[in-house]
């Protein structure tokens, strides 16, 4: 294993190309999306498989390891979403076909059941902090936003702004102010070396070469964020819980409603809603005297319009597929048939949108 794991390391390029082709063939596989084969979703689920093992050998290469990261626990919770994606597929198929259509609902269920308890372990590690991409993604606390996250913690304001006055001083020399500024910073910094004893700067250099500037984020538990953050940290808190467990119930309602009823879609689109406008209210929220009560990072702000880009997939689940949708894509099918090359590429593209929107897993945007 220890041999594979180098080779991956040092052919991760060549490894990444062959995953990206792989995974790329096996849409074109026949009878991919036939009710009665469970070959070509073994296979995907194989080559998926292979690639999330692959990429999580390649993001702990020891020279790689990042400080401050969220995710110290031995266990890999994200490793663990990612193959739980790519099985249950492959779930729902065998199920389908060895139990029937309305049986398939009891072990995507089970499925989604064990992704939420991943999760939610995987946010009270964390710290409580945003998942990424599901939880596929481990969070990393970076640079300046790590420093303003332990800033917050301590009840100091934090400016956003803060952090680029030094530089644009600096890149403005004709401003007189920057000049000031610049000249009472090197008097000051001069002042304080001359001042220091030599024996201490020694030793102060040797930590500092023997022992690198680590930015610990210490972790809070839950009663302990919420007594930091009060009702605020509470509807940060249900807010993701929203967001975790909103496929589970949308699989829930299913089962026991079928998939015409417009109740399951109709709360699971509810569910998605309150969820994000929770956390994006909370986010920006402000109290008077401390400034924003959550900091988010870049990264964290990209989750949330990834998760509102998800919205689109409502459009791809029934009933309102079978209602709307796909009537739109047979008009545009028969509009663009007659077109050479384009009616070719559209009609295919369409078959695989139709054929994909039969898996449950493939439009559940969990």
């Amino acid at each position: 294993m220890e041999a594979y794991k180098r080779w991956v390391r040092r052919n991760k390029d060549y490894v990444h190309s062959m995953e990206s082709l792989a995974n790329g063939l096996t849409w074109l596989l026949p009878e991919r999306f036939s009710d009665s084969e469970i070959g070509p979703e073994a296979v995907t689920s194989f080559f998926g498989i292979i690639t999330a093992i692959n990429e999580h050998i390649i993001e702990t290469t020891p020279t790689q390891r990042v400080t401050g990261q969220a995710e110290t626990s031995s266990f890999p919770y994200s490793l663990c979403i990612t193959l739980l994606k790519d099985l249950e597929t492959l779930v729902e198929v065998a199920a389908q076909q060895f139990y029937g259509d309305d049986r398939k609902w009891n072990f995507i269920a089970a499925t989604e059941a064990i992704k939420v308890l991943v999760r939610l372990a995987m946010i009270k590690n964390s710290g409580y902090k945003m998942l990424l991409r599901g939880g596929e993604t481990v969070y990393v606390e970076k640079g300046l936003d790590a420093v303003n996250y332990s800033k917050q913690r301590h009840g100091e304001l934090v400016d956003p702004r803060s952090h680029n006055l030094k530089n644009h001083f600096q890149q403005t020399p004709w401003n007189l102010e920057g000049k000031a500024l610049s000249a009472l910073s090197r008097f000051g910094e001069n002042a304080r070396m001359v001042s220091e004893r030599t024996w201490l700067s020694r030793v102060q250099h040797q930590h500092a070469i023997m022992e690198p500037p680590t930015l610990m984020v210490e972790k809070p538990s839950l009663s302990a964020f919420l007594s930091e953050k009060g009702v605020p940290g509470g509807l940060f808190v249900m807010g993701e819980v929203m967001f975790v467990i909103r496929p589970l119930l949308y699989v829930l309602l299913i089962r026991k409603y079928g998939t015409r009823s417009w109740f399951p879609w109709v709360m699971s689109l509810g569910v998605d809603l309150i969820g994000n406008g929770i956390l994006s209210a909370v986010a920006v929220s402000r109290n008077s005297r401390k400034g924003p009560l959550f900091y988010l990072s870049n990264d964290e702000r990209d989750e949330l319009k990834r998760r509102k880009l998800l919205w689109a997939l409502y459009l791809m689940r029934d009933p309102f597929f079978t209602k709307y949708t796909r009537k739109r894509l047979d008009h545009t099918r028969k509009l663009l048939e007659p077109v050479p090359v384009f009616g070719f590429f559209a009609e295919k593209l369409i078959e695989l949108l139709v054929g994909a929107q039969t898996r449950y897993t493939y439009m559940s945007g969990s």
